[in-house]
């Protein structure tokens, strides 16, 4: 039975690589969450206060659905994102995207949501790459973030992040 995870995307060029090669990467240190994820599973892609480098603006949301859609394996050439090497990832098959800079705002749920029981440290178990979210808490954020997506090819241009050279 596949289950269900929440992807943890903390930085804005490692999202925009995320949506737009529907691939995801995952540092060596890593490993376990990365074992984790089974072709077949359901993910959530999940950004992050700080993912837009303004935590004070920013949410933490819920932008996307997708499908694990190859085995996690060793990368032949590790990704970059500024200093940190990504070195096992997968394929993806994006279902749906909310639109650039929306989402489902989740702290609003934590509350009801099983896999935080202590909704005032909840944040805590952010600091990792994949959540597994238990089968209830998988239909609620199923539920609340349908009607906020839209089809892949609509809005994934609008993740497309592209670094300003000085």
């Amino acid at each position: 039975m596949p289950f269900t995870h929440l992807l943890i995307i903390g930085d804005r060029a490692a999202l925009s690589w995320v949506v737009t090669e529907q691939r995801m990467a995952f540092p060596a240190g890593r490993v376990k969450a990365a074992q984790a994820l089974e072709e077949g599973d359901e993910v959530f892609l999940y950004t992050t206060r700080g993912c837009f480098r303004n935590p004070t603006r920013d949410l933490g949301r819920v932008v996307g659905r997708a499908t694990i859609a190859s085995p996690v394996r060793l990368l032949n050439e590790p990704i970059v994102f500024g200093e940190r090497s990504f070195t096992k990832g997968c394929r993806l098959r994006l279902s749906g995207l909310a639109r650039f800079r929306d989402g489902l705002v989740l702290r609003d749920l934590v509350p009801q949501l099983s896999v935080f029981p202590d909704p005032a440290t909840w944040s805590v178990r952010m600091r990792r790459a994949s959540l597994t979210l238990p089968p209830d808490d998988a239909d609620l954020v199923r539920t609340e973030l349908e009607p906020l997506l839209r089809p892949y090819g609509e809005v994934a241009g609008d993740y497309r992040w592209e670094p300003v050279s000085a």
